[in-house]
C-alpha cells in the first residue's frame, strides 16, 4: 500500500524508567512465537503469506493512498496494540495493518477473521488473527504489532464501543496500547491513519477494572485524535462499492 509517513519524534523524560516493552528479551526466556519460515518458504507459524500480502497491497494501492502519523511512537521491535476506529465497511484494519507493515517492515496482525472457509481462510493469509483474547495475547506475547478495531459506527466522528477482553490481552503482556484515528474519502484515494501516544490508564493495576478504564480511554483518545484531523470525512457506502463486493471489517 502506497503509505506516506508524517515523521515524529518520541521523546522521553530524563530519568524515566524503561517501558517493559521496550526491554531487550531475555534470550533464556522461552516465547511462544512460532518458527520463522525456512528459507524459501514465505508462510510464517501464523500462517500469514508475504507473498499473498504483497499481492493484495498492490491491490489496496488502486483504492487508497494512505498518509501515516505518529508511527515513530510504535515500538520498533516489541509488541505493541493499536485500536483504530472503524466505519462500517471501511476496512480501516484492513488498511491500517497494510500500511503499518510498509512502513514499518514488520508483519503486522489484525484481528476479525473468521473461523469458516473460505474468508477466514484468506484473511488469516493476510495477517488477519481470530477475534479471541487468547490469540491476541499470544501475538503480543510473541512481540507482534497487532491492529484491533472498535465497534461499527454510521458517522464519521463517532467512536464505537471497544472489546475490553482485547484490552485485557495487552494488559496482561504489559505491552503498549495506542489509540489511532482512521479517516477516508469516498471521493478519492487518499486515507489517513494517525497514531496517538501510548495509554497509561491502568498499567499498574491488572483484572477487569484494568481492561475497562484503558478500553474508555483508549475511545476517548480516538475522538479527540478525529477532532484534531478536522476535515476529513469517511463515507461507508462508497467505501463499501468500491471494494468490488469485500465485506466489512
Amino acid at each position: 500500500m502506497t503509505a506516506l509517513i508524517l515523521p515524529f519524534a518520541r521523546r522521553s523524560e530524563p530519568g524515566e524508567p524503561k517501558h517493559p516493552a521496550d526491554v531487550e528479551e531475555d534470550p533464556t526466556v522461552e516465547r511462544t512465537r512460532p518458527d520463522p519460515p525456512a528459507s524459501g518458504v514465505h508462510v510464517d507459524g501464523w500462517g500469514r503469506d508475504s507473498i499473498f500480502v504483497e499481492r493484495i497491497t498492490t491491490l489496496a494501492n488502486m483504492r487508497w493512498h494512505v498518509t501515516l502519523g505518529g508511527v515513530d511512537r510504535l515500538p520498533s521491535r516489541a509488541g505493541a496494540l493499536i485500536v483504530v476506529n472503524v466505519r462500517t465497511y471501511s476496512l480501516a484494519p484492513v488498511f491500517t495493518a497494510l500500511a503499518l507493515c510498509e512502513a514499518t517492515g514488520r508483519p503486522v496482525r489484525f484481528v476479525g477473521r473468521p473461523d469458516t472457509a473460505p474468508a477466514g481462510a484468506l484473511l488469516r493469509r493476510l495477517g488477519g488473527l481470530l477475534d479471541h483474547p487468547e490469540e491476541v495475547r499470544n501475538a503480543l506475547r510473541a512481540k507482534e504489532l497487532v491492529v484491533i478495531g472498535t465497534g461499527r459506527e454510521l458517522h464519521p466522528q463517532r467512536v464505537g464501543r471497544i472489546d475490553h477482553r482485547l484490552i485485557g490481552a495487552a494488559v496482561q503482556e504489559r505491552v503498549r496500547v495506542h489509540p489511532a484515528a482512521a479517516t477516508s474519502s469516498p471521493f478519492s484515494r487518499h486515507a489517513r491513519v494517525e497514531i496517538g501516544t501510548e495509554i497509561n490508564a491502568g498499567r499498574s493495576r491488572r483484572g477487569p477494572l484494568a481492561e475497562l478504564e484503558l478500553a474508555d480511554a483508549a475511545r476517548k483518545r480516538i475522538r479527540s485524535l478525529l477532532e484534531e484531523m478536522g476535515g476529513w470525512h469517511s463515507g461507508p457506502l462508497f467505501d463499501w462499492l468500491s471494494m468490488s463486493g469485500m465485506g466489512g471489517d
